[in-house]
């Protein structure tokens, strides 16, 4: 028995290398757990988004998970860091609500156009061009990205616990001279009372998270789940009467063959650049999908690996020397690019870098064992859903507010009293949050350092590259006010 637990020990040190990066088997089999719960919910919401366009729902459900796992294994295999792949949100409504219902395309087209999107981010990966990227962001905006992603982490948790609610208010509506009434109802945030039992589920895991996290109890996050989802059942949040519900998985095995391979087909490909007047459209969406998909990705790298320590000084001196896929990032990176194309193949909007990862990293995971265990879970779900969908919102939000406030720390790192470093940070932060994006926050942090820059006469110091990126969002954002 000892000498076959070595063995095991030598194979995931050999292959993942612990030591080296600080970490352990058990430290990386919780955190593994603990970004799986906290990005579950994607299973269920990606289906629920898509098959409204037309696709079939079982089909989409296991074209997630299986973009999933495959993305995250290639993450896990071949760049060695603890990040986990999934159909992201907010490219999965940009899908849904604006390419289909908006510019009338049909299902099929779009997944066409989301696998154009991953070739093109494969080409700008293997060309450098991502990396470079990366180089030209200054270190105050790098850590204002950083702790920008910790202020929208811990918004995304605030949200999911239910603490804040929209309310309009009557007086502030506004009447025109013709007597037509704009209201800006659903605008005002507001604190919720707490009479709601999965308002007080969220608030009783957020205290049992920190309790866990001050007596400095090791796997204290997924036990903060965990718990909290046992405590919801008795109080009637966690619904446990779908467990035994595994039916259905046949079906959906059966759906999946009429959206694997569509991208590439008469349906798809092949009808998308038919029309002529429409190729410029085709362009620009594609465009807008590559430039958020693209900035998400850096914004959760440079965020979450920094601070952590995953991608080290090193790691990023050795990217900038390197020439093929030597350092972590170069690896990580590639890896995240043709996850895209692979979900696309399969049957799912745009597969990213999830930023719920930062729970499994805040959790100790450091290596690439995390993401493989992360990727067995999804396997798992596959036939275990109901079991990871009795987890509620209200029990991995307190994961994330935790997550969140440890990234804070990144903001210590600007000159606050320096308008200069201040005014690019403040808005590249909040954006950040308050337009629930990480590629908008980073578009408004690029446009004010230019300008930042260019009041002091100083744009001969700015990265040409940071001013064309500056110019690409302003172009997308110039884009998106005319096919939406």
């Amino acid at each position: 028995m000892s000498s076959q637990k070595a063995s095991n020990g030598g194979f995931f040190e050999k292959q993942f290398k612990l030591k080296e990066n600080g970490t352990t088997v058990s430290n990386e089999i919780v955190a593994g757990l603990t970004t799986f719960f906290a990005m579950s919910y994607i299973i269920f919401v990606n289906p629920s988004m898509l098959a409204q366009t037309g696709m079939p729902w079982g089909a989409v459900f296991l074209a997630t998970i299986f973009a999933a796992v495959i993305g995250t294994l290639v993450m896990a295999l071949f760049a060695n860091v603890p990040y986990a792949q999934a159909p992201g949100m907010g490219l999965n409504a940009l899908f849904t609500y604006t390419v289909v219902f908006s510019l009338g395309f049909t299902w099929q087209q779009a997944l066409a156009m989301v696998f154009v999107c991953g070739m093109v981010n494969i080409f700008i990966t293997v060309t450098k061009i991502r990396k470079s990227i990366i180089k030209s962001i200054p270190l105050s905006l790098q850590n204002a990205i950083g702790g920008g992603i910790g202020i929208f982490i811990a918004y995304i948790g605030i949200k999911n616990a239910g603490f804040i609610n929209f309310t309009s208010n009557p007086g502030d509506n506004i009447i025109l001279d013709g007597g037509t009434v704009i209201s800006n109802a659903a605008a005002v945030p507001a604190l919720v009372n707490f009479n709601n039992l999965g308002v007080l589920l969220a608030l009783i895991g957020l205290v049992l998270t920190f309790v866990l996290l001050i007596f400095k109890v090791k796997g204290a996050i997924l036990i903060g789940i965990i718990g909290t989802t046992l405590i919801g059942i008795p109080m009637g949040v966690v619904d446990v009467s779908t467990l035994g519900a595994t039916a259905g998985v046949g079906d959906s095995f059966k759906e999946l063959g009429s959206t694997i391979g569509v991208a590439l087909g008469r349906e798809g490909m092949l009808s998308l650049f038919s029309d002529p007047a429409k190729i410029p459209l085709v362009l620009m969406t594609i465009f807008a999908f590559s430039l958020s998909d693209t900035f998400d990705t850096i914004g959760t790298f440079i965020g979450t690996g920094r601070k952590s320590g995953i991608f080290s000084a090193e790691d990023e001196k050795a990217m900038e020397e390197s020439t093929g896929f030597k350092s972590k990032m170069d690896k990580a990176l590639f890896a995240d690019a043709i996850a895209t194309s692979i979900g696309a193949l399969i049957g799912t909007s745009n597969t990213t870098t999830y930023v719920e990862s930062a729970a499994g990293i805040g959790a100790g995971g450091r290596t690439g064992l995390t993401s493989v265990v992360t990727s067995i879970m999804f396997i798992l779900a596959i036939f275990l859903a109901p079991v990871a969908g009795i987890v509620p919102a209200e029990a991995t939000a307190p994961a994330l507010i935790v997550v969140g406030i440890m990234m804070l720390s990144s903001f210590s790192e600007i000159k606050w009293d320096d308008f200069e470093e201040a005014i690019p940070a403040f808005f590249a932060g909040i954006f950040m949050a308050l337009c629930y994006s990480i590629s908008y926050g980073i578009a408004a942090g690029f446009i004010f350092y230019l300008l930042v820059k260019a009041c002091k006469k100083e744009m001969k110091d700015v990265h040409p590259i940071l001013i064309v990126s500056s110019a690409l969002f302003i172009l997308n954002f110039v884009i998106l006010a005319f096919i939406e």
